[in-house]
């Protein structure tokens, strides 16, 4: 079995940028939502002449939604608010002729009033609702895919001690937010999915990954409770979590 230190070392040493996940494989699983983002995602990006990405990451996701799509949109335009996630996207969606703009998460988007036939996002960190209506045109669409209310709560506990659940990320309030907006929801999917962890490295590299989980998480400063974290896993075999998940479809009318 391998120690602490040695899980440690080898967290801190993995690369945590974009979203590609495949490090995770055989030492932590998460259940995927039913509907299958990505793939409705290109039907969507087939029918789209203009088209913004917000908050995409490294642009893994937007790059295989658009290389199963049988047409690109002309505008491509995407946001990213991390320099070496924009720097990935740039090169992993170059290929579509995306334009990368680099800005704050919740900063007023750099766009034209109406310029966009669709507005998409998976898993953004702030959804700027009226900022998202201002740049769609009539009868445009936003599509994405939204990390829910409570998500990792289990964890987030154990490693903090117990913390209040805002409504902040929930499916109620961004329906609120969106018609208040402008635009009208179309379609709400909920999903609750398992995600278990297997050894106390790939929890670290998690939550250095996703840091909203636990704020200013380092491994350092959560030595103590990752230590409690590495015994429970080596008594029980995993550590059992839940995430939430919300598809959401709206229009401009």
């Amino acid at each position: 079995m391998h120690t602490l230190d040695d899980l440690l070392d080898e967290a801190a040493a993995v690369p945590v940028e974009g979203w590609d996940f495949s490090w995770f494989a055989g030492r932590a699983t998460e259940e995927r939502p039913p509907w299958g983002y990505a793939r409705l995602l290109t039907s969507r990006l087939a029918r789209a002449s203009a088209a913004l990405d917000l908050q995409t990451g490294g642009g893994e996701v937007l790059r295989e939604s658009l290389s199963r799509a049988e047409n690109h949109p002309s505008v491509l335009q995407v946001t990213e608010s991390w320099p070496p996630n924009a720097a990935l996207a740039t090169a992993a969606l170059a290929p579509f002729g995306a334009t990368v703009t680099l800005i704050g998460d919740d900063a007023p988007l750099p766009f034209a009033d109406g310029t966009f036939d669709l507005v998409s996002a998976r898993h953004p960190v702030v959804a700027p609702w009226p900022q998202i209506a201002r740049v769609l045109r009539p009868g445009g669409s936003y599509f994405a895919q939204h990390v829910g209310a409570g998500t990792a709560s289990a964890l987030t506990d154990f490693m903090m001690g117990p913390q209040p659940v805002s409504d902040a990320r929930s499916a109620e309030r961004a329906v609120a937010q969106a018609t208040a907006a402008g635009l009208r929801v179309d379609e709400l999917r909920e999903a609750t999915l398992r995600l278990e962890f297997f050894d106390v490295a790939a929890v670290a590299v998690y939550l250095r990954k996703v840091i909203w989980i636990v704020p200013g998480f380092s491994i350092p400063q959560y030595r103590s409770r990752l230590l409690d974290l590495h015994e429970l896993i080596a008594r029980e075999g995993s550590f059992v979590a839940h995430t939430t998940r919300y598809l959401i479809a709206c229009s401009k009318i």
